[in-house]
Order: structure tokens, then C-alpha cells, then sequence
């Protein structure tokens, strides 16, 4: 377990004892309504921090909308202009998303320094391979895991000299194997929380995968305290398989679902069957875990350890909990039968 230096988001303190799963807004930056909206079906799809573009002083006025709606921290992400960061600031906003390097002096850094001290707002500094400082790509010859730690660290010290340590850092790559070594040796040498993530990872069937390899190894390490699964989609869908990674490696709540991949032995539709089940457990609020399996073998047997499930028979089911059999229903009762169960629970 890393020693994390406790920062402060809004109402949340990031110090390694609970993780949060972060998305990002991509409406157009002009258009308030539609981020606004995006914004309240991000909470409540149970997104805990909700981060921004800020690409003009026009956008700033999203700050205030969105605060007004929803009730979880809001991230102004800027680029190149230090003055944005100190308006998004002035107007209310949780947390700044900069890369020191790329707003120009150390007095416009400092600017935002300050203003970012005395409001109570922490920084996080985004190092990302497909931006990495021209100097560093010469030395390196490639984005690889000591340039991007090198980048941090750097930028880390620019603001550590302007008296500002309330500093979150991501160093994100779209190579899922130098993300991972990236942030490992950040871990080893920085007590910052570390915000992670695979930037750019693709659309959802291949982001989710290299998004849960990067982000699941990681966090398995114990490195890492907020958490952004990036996918070309719609940003629920981030979320939806954020919460899912956290439940893989133990750390999330909701209901753990668990199926046996069928095999010949099947004799029901296990496949639908499995798919019902997760649909109508997506949402509960139940620290359990539920296994759908398609045999007697792999049912009250293997999956004995699961709080409740279902064992498949020749177009038939056996409700078990714990290992003990409940009793037997028709495959058409099978999902009520188990649902009505799981509530007891």
C-alpha cells in the first residue's frame, strides 16, 4: 500500500482509501445545455468526479451550470492558457487539469499557483505520451515510461517551487505496457495520488479490455486513486465499465455476477438466462455475489461459494444458496425465482 499524500477534490480526499471513477464530458464545449445533461446522467450512473473542457473564456461558463445540477467535483481541463485556469478557478471549479509545461512561464504558472492555494483547488498535472516535451522525446528517442515519469516529476517540481503541493499526476500513454511500467515507477519514487488511465484506448469492445489489463493491473498493485476508463463512446459507458473493474479486483460495490462459459452438459439457455440476470442485478445495491451456471457441476459445486445462484438442469433450475440447495423451478421461473431470493438478501 503506497503512503499517499491525502488531497482534497471537492468533498472527496484522495489518500488511497477508496478509489473513484472519473469520465469526462464530450459535448461540444459551446453548448451548455447538452453538458449539463451529460453531466446529471454521469452522476447518476455513478461517475464520482466529472472532468471538462475548457478550451475558451466563453466555456467557462459551464462551471457554474454544472455545479448548479450535479452534486460531485467538477475538473476544468486546460491547455496552454494560464489565464483559463485562473478564470475556471474564480468561478468555482473542484480541481485544474494543466500540464505545467505547455502555459509558458514560471510566473503564469505561479499565477495559477496561487490562485489554486488560496481557493483551496488542486492541480492535476496530465502528462500524456502523445504530447511529451520536445526535449524529452530527443533524449529518449520515444514516449517510453522514464520520459513520461521524468515529465511528471518535472512538472510536479514547478509547481512544489511556487509553494503548491496539493497535486494529483497521470501519466497516461494509449501502449497499455508503458502505461503500467510508467506508473509503477512513478509510484515507487512520488506520494501524490495518481489519477490512471490509457488514454486514447478506442472504441468500447477494445478500450474496455486495454482499459482493464492497464488499470486493473494497477490497481491490483495498490497504485492509484481515481480511475478513467477513456473509450470513444458515450461516457456512461466509461463509467458503466469502470465500476465493473473495480468489482474484478474486489474494490467495488454493487452485485458480483459470476457464469460458467457452457459446455455440453448445457440444457438450458444459459447464455440468455446469464444475460437477464445481469441486467436485472446492474443497479442493485447489494454486496453479493450471484452465479448463473449451467450444470450441476459447475453449480452448487464450483460455485458454492457464491452468496446465491442457479444451476441449470434439462429445461429446469436449481436455486442454491451458499452451496445448499433452495429448491427446483422451470426454466421460465428460473430469473423471478432467483430475483425474489436475491431481495431477502
Amino acid at each position: 500500500m503506497r503512503n499517499v499524500k491525502a488531497v482534497k477534490v471537492g468533498g472527496l480526499t484522495l489518500d488511497g482509501k477508496k478509489i473513484y471513477i472519473q469520465s469526462m464530458l464530450n459535448a461540444r464545449s459551446d453548448d451548455i445545455e447538452g453538458n449539463v445533461r451529460q453531466a446529471v446522467e454521469l452522476e447518476k450512473a455513478g461517475c464520482e468526479i466529472i472532468r471538462v473542457s475548457v478550451p475558451d473564456k466563453e466555456s467557462v461558463a459551464l462551471i457554474s451550470a454544472i455545479k448548479e445540477k450535479v452534486n460531485i467535483p467538477l475538473v476544468a481541463d486546460i491547455h496552454f492558457d494560464h489565464r483559463l485556469a485562473i478564470m475556471s478557478a474564480e468561478a468555482g471549479v473542484d480541481k485544474i487539469r494543466i500540464n505545467p509545461g505547455n502555459i509558458g512561464s514560471m510566473d503564469k504558472v505561479r499565477q495559477v499557483a496561487d490562485i489554486c492555494r488560496q481557493k483551496n483547488i488542486p492541480i492535476r498535472i496530465g502528462v500524456n505520451s502523445g504530447s511529451l516535451e520536445k526535449e524529452l522525446l530527443a533524449e529518449y528517442g520515444a514516449p517510453v515510461p522514464e520520459a513520461l515519469v521524468k515529465s511528471a516529476l518535472r512538472h510536479a517540481e514547478m509547481l512544489e517551487k511556487c509553494d503548491f503541493d496539493d497535486i494529483v499526476i497521470s501519466i497516461k500513454s494509449s501502449d497499455v505496457p508503458v502505461m503500467i511500467k510508467a506508473y509503477r515507477s512513478l509510484s515507487e519514487v512520488c506520494r501524490y495520488p495518481l489519477h490512471l488511465g490509457v488514454t486514447e484506448a478506442g472504441t468500447e469492445r477494445m478500450g474496455v479490455i486495454k482499459s482493464a489489463v492497464g488499470i486493473g493491473s494497477l490497481l491490483c498493485d495498490g497504485i492509484g486513486e481515481t480511475i478513467r476508463v477513456s473509450l470513444t463512446d458515450d461516457p456512461v459507458r466509461e463509467v458503466y465499465a469502470a465500476r465493473d473493474i473495480l468489482r474484478a479486483i474486489g474494490r467495488g460495490s454493487g452485485v458480483r455476477l459470476v457464469s460458467c462459459p457452457t459446455c455440453g452438459r448445457t440444457r438450458i439457455d444459459l447464455v440468455g438466462l446469464a444475460k437477464q440476470v445481469e441486467e436485472a442485478v446492474s443497479d442493485m445495491d447489494k454486496d453479493i455475489t450471484v452465479a448463473v451456471m449451467g450444470c450441476i457441476v459447475n453449480g452448487p459445486g464450483e460455485a458454492r461459494e457464491a452468496d446465491i445462484g442457479v444451476a441449470g438442469g434439462d429445461g429446469c433450475g436449481l436455486i442454491f444458496k451458499k452451496g445448499e440447495i433452495l429448491r427446483k423451478v422451470s426454466e421460465a421461473e428460473i430469473v423471478p425465482a432467483l430475483l425474489a431470493e436475491i431481495e431477502k438478501m
